[in-house]
């Protein structure tokens, strides 16, 4: 039993390795722009043409002038063509970040976050106390992950906001990873998760 158990364990961690850390998807409408991209160079290539077969002969007035405009359309053209090395098949990647997690989860490096209030009129409790719940319940490794709350005013009521806050982030982080709540700070989640005639129901009970 032992073994299985074992051979189980390298089998999902194997699995875990070679799952891919992005999707690719192509670009949409590709064929029409290489439809489109295609009649410009032909485009291109005849004011070439037409600029070298016209070229003033040696003498003529405008001379010069033809030769900077040969010049000039020929730079412009082949910067135009490099472009289109990027442009040509355009792929959008996309970072798969619970497999990031799952494979670099061990070599995470630990983070430090500092959270700063002054004035708890200006920036009262509840809203600092909604950041610092929100930052807790990111998607990272709790063991390290630490944050500091740092009130230069020194409020009483910060300081008890950040107490109850301890104590309902017991229900809250795990709620949250369990269920990956979004967005994770409770203020924002229950305004957009709650309905207003409940919310009436509870104020004319407490009356």
């Amino acid at each position: 039993m032992g073994k299985k158990e074992g051979g189980e364990g390298e089998e999902s961690s194997t699995t875990t390795t070679t799952l891919p850390l992005f999707e690719s998807k192509t670009a949409r409408f590709r064929c029409v722009y290489r439809v489109f991209a295609s009649t410009i160079f032909v485009g291109v290539c005849l004011i070439w043409v037409y600029r070298l077969i016209n070229i003033p002969k040696a003498g003529e007035r405008g001379r010069w002038a033809w030769i900077g405009m040969l010049m000039a359309e020929f730079l412009f053209g082949l910067y135009w063509i490099i472009t289109q090395s990027v442009r040509w098949s355009v792929t959008y990647r996309q970072p798969l970040k619970n497999r990031l997690s799952q494979r670099y989860e061990e070599k995470l490096p630990g983070v430090d976050v500092f959270i700063c209030t002054a004035d708890p009129k200006m920036e009262p409790p509840s809203l600092v106390i909604n950041t610092v719940l929100s930052v807790l319940s990111c998607n990272f490794p709790s063991e390290k992950l630490s944050v500091y709350l740092s009130d230069d005013g020194g409020s009483q009521f910060t300081f008890y906001a950040l107490l109850e806050a301890s104590r309902f982030s017991k229900y809250w982080i795990p709620f949250c990873k369990k269920f990956k709540v979004e967005p994770r700070a409770p203020e924002a989640y229950f305004a957009l998760h709650s309905d207003v005639h409940d919310t009436e129901y509870g104020q004319d009970r407490m009356v």
